[in-house]
């Protein structure tokens, strides 16, 4: 296990894990909450201290597992969590952010985002985001599934520069953001966060992946996982609620993919050679 996870940079100056813990999907069973709290409580010991969750994460219930994680040392824990666009307004980020205060059992997000582009005016909602880093309720914000068009629209707004990443849907065989999303954001110095990161487990189990993992006795999913962490400016959150999973996730950090296993790569799953459209989950 590497001693301490490697960090990338926000524009504010902060440092945060390029490897973090995901939460989609976790509590919504009561019999797996347990294991997932145990699986976030693992990750904080071995330095991964990010943690991602949202409000529309089984209805605030992924927040409530985290707090359970983070209970006794919050100090420790890099937070985001997100807004859903129809919460987007002024009077609506407020009730929203804290609600999921009260749900984190916190009195601070370290980075809130807004979901994904909505119908509210961008403006209104980046005002909200300003009001609550004045009010101590967040640090910082950023976004999620925003494309190049959207960003250039974003950063062109008042305080619409102050935002700090852009969580994106990245990862081998979903490689669009690197047509133009992804030089753009480096270009400013804006990281961008890539959920599933593993294609939610697909490939963990793609066979053109193995004989990668056999040069450096790993598996499949490590070295999706460490292709992704060792993108410039790029953070990677993939969810693991078991002490397994989450072990592999952190020794990932030690694979250091050669010329020859990215060429490999580029074979298996080319990079874009034309602007797609951003794709989701």
């Amino acid at each position: 296990m590497p001693s301490t996870v490697r960090t990338t940079t926000l524009p504010s100056g902060e440092a945060i894990p390029v490897l973090g813990q995901g939460t989609w999907k976790m509590g919504e069973d009561a019999r797996r909450r347990a294991d997932e709290v145990d699986a976030l409580k693992l990750g904080l010991d071995l330095g991964v201290t990010l943690i991602d969750t949202a409000e529309m994460y089984a209805s605030g219930g992924a927040e409530e597992v985290v707090a359970q994680a983070i209970a006794g040392r919050r100090d420790e824990a890099f937070l985001v969590s997100k807004v859903l666009p129809s919460n987007a307004s002024r009077a609506g980020v407020q009730r929203a952010c804290e609600d999921s205060l009260k749900r984190l059992r916190t009195d601070r997000i370290d980075l809130y985002l807004l979901h994904w582009p909505g119908s509210v005016p961008l403006t209104e909602t980046v005002a909200a985001f300003e009001a609550l880093k004045k009010a101590g309720k967040i640090r910082h914000w950023g976004v999620s599934n925003f494309d190049t068009d959207e960003m250039e629209d974003l950063v062109g707004l008042p305080n619409g520069g102050n935002v700090q990443t852009n969580q994106v849907l990245y990862n081998l065989s979903r490689r669009g953001p690197e047509f133009d999303l992804a030089p753009w954001s480096r270009k400013r110095g804006i990281p961008l966060m890539a959920y599933s990161p593993v294609e939610q487990g697909a490939l963990a189990h793609n066979a053109r992946l193995d004989a990668i993992a056999a040069r450096h006795n790993a598996t499949a999913a490590q070295i999706a996982l460490a292709w992704v962490m060792q993108q410039d400016g790029v953070i990677a959150i993939p969810k693991a609620s078991s002490h397994e999973h989450i072990r592999q996730n952190v020794a990932a950090l030690d694979i250091k993919l050669t010329g020859e296993d990215l060429a490999d790569l580029d074979r298996m799953f080319p990079p874009p050679t034309r602007k797609r459209g951003l794709e989701m989950i």
